[in-house]
């Protein structure tokens, strides 16, 4: 037996829908509680394995941990939080999370734990610098340098870790604590980024990151750390002044609304030719996206918490490239790539920031889809229609463009191994049933499928 999602396209999507509460923002900051013995208070955290793998790990390492399911806590929130009055947050959408971690009671982190959430890694920043010490396996088997795990070490060597690598562990202590530090990175990873911060902001002194990543997630991780005691300037900009505590305290946040599920059902109205609103989410937290939208002629209205696309004329091809925030996110690559399939021309895209992330092409192409690489480059030729197909979702987000593809697809569509969809889009069948499609999950034998052809 084995889970499914079966989707019967070539409907338009319409309507409303809420975003949750941004995975990207609520990982960091929840392993940000390690950093302090008070109690930490998260509204808005998105119901999703890989929020629950994250608590998992911090009970691990000594937290109290509860999730409270479509609850928020009644304490005041600040005008960029407020959402529009039009748009309502179900009742049954993320909650609140409380986190308390009075001691470490470990400073490890296996390989176990690590493989199955990559940002699991992040652990060793608030160890180390609470706990002097931290043993960390290297995420996912990666090789140093492959993705910029080393970028990491060499900050946290600058700032006074004594930091070996062996039987892909990282060993690292700082017997005398950590020290502050001008450090500059050579590209502007989000990771190392978040490592950063949550180590400066429990060094006394003041810690400069220079070539720092400009991410809203960024920013909610400054934010919190502001709140905790530190003083942080600049988040969201190249340059981040970082004046540290030998101590920090509590905090309670609102989670910033998920751009890249946002985007993720933006593209599928597009697609299907509909007219989606999204509620919850920052527009200035999709830039380029957005321009790139209206240049291929999709009607784009935004409000101060929303984001409208209509496009009954489908949408002209165009090309993008994807690069660190502000630009075009990597995570909307895939999600954009499916809508690009039923655009009217050639759309180009050119991913910039990882390598091999193109596993979602040759399934797009089962379903129709014109699609050739050539290195870096996407060169995607526009089809009347797709057809639906048995598919399988390798990642989070190549899983994304498939339930694009086979919403926009006639027939059906079922997307095998959608666990990589639960680790980042929360009720993702309830949300697109809201907006007039026809989707649900099933167990059933591999083999045992009937397909309506095109």
């Amino acid at each position: 037996m084995s889970e499914t999602i079966e989707i019967t396209g070539n409907r338009p999507l319409v309507g409303d829908l809420f975003a949750s509460g941004a995975k990207n923002a609520a990982l960091p900051l929840l392993i940000a509680a390690l950093l302090t013995g008070e109690e930490c208070i998260f509204d808005n955290v998105p119901n999703l394995e890989d929020v629950n793998l994250t608590l998992h790990l911090l009970e691990h390492c000594g937290a109290e941990t509860s999730f409270t399911i479509g609850a928020e806590t009644d304490a005041p929130t600040s005008s960029k939080n407020l959402v529009s009055r039009s748009a309502t947050r179900p009742a049954w959408m993320g909650g609140s999370v409380r986190v308390r971690v009075p001691a470490l009671k470990a400073t490890e982190a296996s390989y176990s734990l690590v493989k199955a959430l990559r940002a699991s890694f992040w652990v060793l920043a608030p160890l180390l610098a609470r706990g002097h010490a931290a043993r960390v396996a290297l995420p996912g088997g990666d090789i140093i340098g492959a993705r910029p795990v080393d970028i990491h070490l060499e900050a946290l060597t600058k700032m006074g870790a004594d930091i070996r690598v062996k039987h892909g562990v990282v060993l690292a202590s700082a017997v005398g604590g950590l020290r502050p530090a001008s450090i500059d990175l050579r590209s502007p990873s989000v990771g190392a980024t978040h490592q950063i911060l949550m180590a400066a902001a429990l060094t006394p002194g003041t810690s400069v990151i220079n070539g720092a990543a400009r991410e809203p997630e960024i920013v909610a991780l400054a934010e919190m750390l502001t709140k905790m005691g530190a003083e942080i300037e600049g988040a969201g900009s190249a340059t981040i002044v970082v004046r540290g505590r030998d101590a920090l305290g509590g905090a309670h946040v609102h989670m910033i609304g998920d751009r890249i599920e946002a985007g993720t059902y933006l593209l599928a109205g597009v697609a299907t030719r509909g007219d989606v609103r999204v509620s919850g989410v920052n527009p200035k937290h999709l830039p380029v996206f957005l321009e790139l939208l209206a240049s291929g002629g999709v009607s784009v209205e935004t409000g101060a918490d929303w984001v409208r696309v209509s496009a009954p004329e489908g949408m002209r091809g165009f090309r993008a490239c994807t690069a660190p925030f502000p630009e075009l996110a990597t995570d909307l690559q895939a999600p954009l790539m499916a809508a690009l399939a039923v655009a009217r021309g050639e759309g180009v895209i050119e991913e910039n920031v990882f390598d091999g992330r193109y596993n979602h092409v040759a399934e797009l192409c089962r379903m129709g889809a014109s699609i050739r690489v050539q290195d870096r480059i996407a060169i995607i030729t526009g089809v009347d229609k797709l057809c639906g197909a048995p598919v399988e979702a390798f990642d989070i987000r190549a899983g994304a463009a498939l339930v694009i593809a086979g919403l926009a697809a006639e027939g059906t569509t079922v997307i095998h191994e959608p666990h990589h969809l639960r680790r980042g889009y929360e009720a993702l069948e309830r949300k697109l049933t809201s907006l007039g499609a026809i989707v649900g999950s099933k167990f059933q034998d591999l083999d045992d499928y009937a397909f309506s052809g095109c």
